[in-house]
C-alpha cells in the first residue's frame, strides 16, 4: 500500500486550471512547494515511493494530456528576490516577466527580453528561454536544484550547458529552485524594457489561451514565416487552430483537446516538410500521462 505523502496536498487536482493552454486532466496528486525545504521533501518522497514528479511553474511551453499525470504535480511558488549591487537571487518560482520589468526600472540591463514571457525563472533557465537575440544563459551565474533524492545543490554557470531553448536540466531529474544573475547598469534599459514588451503584445495572441511558440526556429529560418507561407495560418483542428495573429502559436479557441493539438502540430510537420524540406521540431513540451 502506497504511503500518503507527508506534506499537504490534493487529489485529482485538474491541470487545466493551472496550463496557459487551458488543457489537461487531474494530477494524481498535487502540491505547492513555496520553500526549497518543502521542495527538497516533496522530491525525497516522491523517491522513496517511486512517483513519478512533473514540476509545474506558469503552464506555459507545456501540453498536458487529457487523462492527466499520474503522479506528484509540484506547483513551484518559491518566489522570493534580493539584491546586492549588480547581483539578483531570486527563487525560481518568481516571475520571469516580473523580473524583467523591476530590473529594468531598477536600471538594470541583461533581462529586459523577459518582459512578456509566461514562464517562471526555473522554467526560462530550463528552457534557455530568449528573445532578441537575448537568452536567459547570458546573465546567469548560478543555479541552486534539488535532486530527485531530495539533496539541494549548487551549479556554477561554468558546469552547465546551454544552446538554443536547452540546457543540461533537461537531462537532469529534479528541480531547480533558485538562481543567481548578474547584470549591468544601464540608463536605456527601461526603455527598451517597454519597447520590447510593446512589440510582443502586438503580434503575439495574449489575450488567447496558448502554450507560446509551438515549433523551435530552424537554424536561418523563422517557424512562423514557414507555417504562414505553408498557407496554414488560421486553420483549425477540433478546438485547436493556428493564430492569426502569430503562425507559430496554437490556440485554444475553447474546448481543445490534447489529440486536437498533436494532429495539427502533425499537419504542420508533414505541410512544412513536404513544401520546403525542413522538419519542423515542437518547443511546445508533451506532459505524457504515466512516465
Amino acid at each position: 500500500m502506497e504511503k500518503k505523502p507527508p506534506f499537504p496536498y490534493q487529489k485529482q487536482k485538474q491541470l487545466s486550471e493551472y496550463s496557459t493552454f487551458g488543457i489537461g486532466g487531474p494530477a494524481r496528486y498535487f502540491a505547492e512547494a513555496r520553500e526549497v525545504e518543502q521542495m527538497c521533501e516533496m522530491l525525497a518522497y516522491a523517491n522513496q515511493a517511486s512517483i513519478p514528479i512533473h514540476i509545474l511553474g506558469k503552464g506555459s511551453n507545456s501540453l498536458f494530456d487529457d487523462r492527466g499525470f499520474n503522479g506528484l504535480v509540484i506547483l513551484n511558488r518559491i518566489d522570493f528576490l534580493s539584491q546586492e549591487e549588480n547581483v539578483f537571487t531570486v527563487g525560481s518560482g518568481y516571475s520571469f516577466a516580473r523580473l524583467g520589468g523591476v530590473t529594468a526600472r531598477g536600471g538594470w540591463s541583461g533581462l529586459e527580453f523577459a518582459s512578456g514571457i509566461p514562464a517562471t525563472v526555473g522554467g526560462a533557465i530550463y528552457m534557455n528561454a530568449g528573445a532578441n537575440g537575448k537568452e536567459t544563459a547570458d546573465v546567469l551565474a548560478k543555479v541552486g536544484f534539488v535532486t530527485e533524492k531530495g539533496d539541494l545543490i549548487e551549479f556554477e554557470k561554468c558546469a552547465l550547458e546551454f544552446g538554443y531553448r536547452s540546457s543540461s536540466f533537461q537531462k537532469k531529474r529534479g528541480a531547480i529552485v533558485e538562481a543567481v544573475f548578474h547584470l549591468i547598469p544601464s540608463d536605456r534599459a527601461r526603455t527598451e524594457q517597454k519597447e520590447i514588451l510593446g512589440y510582443r503584445l502586438k503580434t503575439q495572441p495574449y489575450g488567447e489561451k496558448s502554450a507560446g511558440c509551438a515549433f523551435r526556429n530552424p537554424e536561418g529560418e523563422s517557424a512562423g514565416h514557414l507555417i504562414d507561407e505553408g498557407g496554414l495560418k488560421g486553420i483549425q483542428v477540433g478546438g485547436a487552430a493556428i493564430s492569426k495573429t502569430h503562425a507559430n502559436f496554437i490556440v485554444n479557441t475553447g474546448g481543445a483537446k490534447t489529440a486536437d493539438v498533436l494532429e495539427l502540430i502533425t499537419e504542420i510537420k508533414e505541410t512544412i516538410y513536404r513544401e520546403k524540406g525542413i522538419l519542423l521540431e515542437e518547443e511546445i513540451r508533451c506532459i505524457p500521462y504515466d512516465l
